[in-house]
């Protein structure tokens, strides 16, 4: 039965991860098993990739078991009910001895090699003219030390912000694509006249979750940030209440919705440093405050007074000036994307969709999710996606032609074949990792695929043919199912296809023709498997043949992964 397979996975995991007294915390998003390891070295990492459910690892702030769309939301309850299980009867664990890592390893798929820390050592060392990584376990090592240097630069305060902004938003994927997969069938339905009485229903279904996305995002933001997330529910509903259309504010009537979730979120994190005020009397991030800020709510009335203030204080303080300036931002937002798309839409293509993996790296792609859910909210979808998503589609034409290029390299051709069926869905990171950043070069003609495809798409744009998305998370194939524009749903589809197609062209044609050096193409185009002696250890390559360096200092992160983009 599926339960029983389920449960299996999930009794296969435990133990492979140090067993439940191991784990810190168990949570899930699209793709990805996501837990807090205590101790990482407990972790077996080429048994859980060996097993048949697993499709690669990652490690990141936590580590993520990939188990793919649908698999993971049954598997995950499965794991929890046996972790606890196991709790109450499993010792501590004990820490075994391992040689101290480079670093984490990069993502990957499941064939591609551990590598071991003397190769990540190495080649997170090597010269500038060392010959460029022949087999997958290099590759895998470079990607890992490339991960793990640029992963020490990302740990600053506006970087780790966006990512807890991210926390915020990911969990609220799953209903985003359903109700606008509802919505899509919903118009199909509306433009060919069936089922007229099942129209509004499904109306109501597809809009129910977007009139009140600015409670789930108070919520979460007051759960990421610490405070009480049903005392951030409470003040973000205050922005859609009906009611608030009977206040004024700035000599203007509020409008229920106002400020959407840029106001949710804005009025949720200072619920929480107002309830941290209540009960610590210093606000969060200080260490020191004035003789007023030292005043806190007395222990005996704390369950009364500090909930009834930070509503109060909150509420006030959102009706009367947050929703007035978040909605402000919002309609900006929205406007200035119009405008950017409409006057300049090949160009910002272009530039949106060769940038988007160095955004990635850098850890600053986190910073447009809010501005997706924005444009979701006031327009239905979001233009920015779908031009995003042409990034994934030049890595997939780079990994083709880095496939054709190298015939004789059975290891890196192996690694190629088995992670482009998730780059075809979206899912980039083994094929980044593992493939176009170690190599150099062929990760920037993967942008330069993703920027000619995004500059397509944007060019459909300005000529008047908008192309969004009804949701986040998906990119690549999947993202056809929520596929949305000002014109037919046929038009809009086949412009995104052609996109993809524009990009996965690019891509490769960029990546055969410029992505390698001759001498690349002779340290790399040969079967290793059968070679009984390594590659001399003076080979060298000329400065023009080396593999490009990664993008500028930042940090391959990915929270949701991303997805590419998501």
């Amino acid at each position: 039965m599926p339960e029983d397979k389920n449960r299996a996975t999930a009794a296969a995991i435990l133990p492979l991860v140090g067993g439940a007294r191991n784990l810190t915390s168990i949570a899930h998003c699209m793709t990805r098993l996501r837990l807090g390891i205590q101790d990482r070295s407990l972790v077996q990492h080429e048994a859980l990739k060996a097993l048949p459910a697993v499709l690669g690892v990652v490690e990141d702030d936590t580590y993520q078991i990939v188990l793919g769309p649908g698999t993971v939301a049954r598997v995950t309850p499965e794991f929890e009910r046996l972790a606890e299980q196991a709790r109450s009867t499993e010792p501590p664990p004990e820490p075994k001895a391992v040689a101290p890592a480079a670093g984490p390893r990069a993502a990957t798929s499941p064939s591609v090699p551990e590598p071991t820390p003397e190769a990540a050592a190495s080649l997170a060392t090597a010269p500038p003219g060392a010959a460029p990584p022949a087999t997958a376990e290099e590759l895998a090592a470079q990607g890992a030390a490339l991960k793990a240097r640029q992963k020490s630069r990302n740990a600053t305060p506006v970087k780790l912000f966006l990512r807890r902004i991210a926390n915020i938003f990911v969990p609220l994927i799953p209903a985003l694509i359903g109700c606008g997969i509802v919505a899509g069938i919903n118009g199909l339905l509306t433009n060919l006249g069936w089922l007229p009485s099942v129209v509004p229903a499904l109306a109501a279904i597809a809009s129910g979750f977007m009139s009140l996305i600015a409670v789930f995002v108070g919520y979460n933001t007051a759960k990421e940030f610490g405070g009480t997330p049903i005392l951030g529910g409470a003040v973000a509903a205050i922005i859609v209440f009906p009611g608030i259309a009977h206040v004024t504010a700035f000599g203007q009537k509020l409008a229920p919705g106002q400020g959407g979730v840029l106001g949710a979120l804005a009025a949720a994190l200072l619920a929480v440093r107002v309830e941290k005020w209540c009960r610590n009397g210093v606000f969060p991030g200080r260490t020191h405050s004035r003789a007023w800020g030292r005043v806190r709510v007395p222990e005996a009335l704390d369950v009364l007074l500090t909930p009834t203030l930070t509503v109060l204080v909150t509420g006030l303080v959102t009706i009367f000036g947050l929703m007035f300036v978040a909605g402000e931002v919002s309609t900006a937002i929205g406007a200035f994307a119009g405008w950017l798309l409409a006057h300049g839409g090949a160009f910002a293509g272009f530039l949106l969709g060769g940038l988007f993996l160095p955004l990635v790296m850098l850890g600053l792609h986190q910073a447009l999710i809010p501005i997706h859910t924005t444009l979701i909210e006031q327009q239905g979808y979001t233009v920015l996606l779908p031009i995003l998503a042409m990034a994934g589609a030049g890595q997939v034409g780079a990994a083709l032609a880095v496939y054709l290029r190298l015939p004789r390299n059975r290891s890196i051709r192996t690694t190629i074949k088995s992670a482009l069926p998730a780059g075809f869905l979206g899912v980039g990171e083994p094929l980044i990792y593992g493939v176009s950043l170690p190599l150099g070069r062929p990760f920037i003609t993967a942008c330069l695929g993703g920027a000619f495809g995004g500059g397509f798409v944007g060019l459909f744009n300005q000529l008047g043919d908008t192309v969004g998305s009804t949701a986040i998370g998906p990119s690549g194939w999947a993202l056809f199912p929520l596929v949305k524009g000002n014109q037919s749903i046929t038009t809009t589809l086949v412009v995104y296809a052609l996109g993809l197609a524009v990009g996965y062209l690019t891509g490769f044609l960029a990546t055969y023709f410029f992505g390698f050096s001759r001498q690349m193409r002779t340290d790399l185009n040969h079967d290793n498997h059968d070679s009984d002696s390594p590659r001399s250890p003076g080979t060298t390559t000329p400065a023009a043949g080396t593999p490009a360096a990664p993008a500028p200092s930042g940090t391959p992160p990915h929270p949701e992964g991303v997805h590419i983009p998501g």
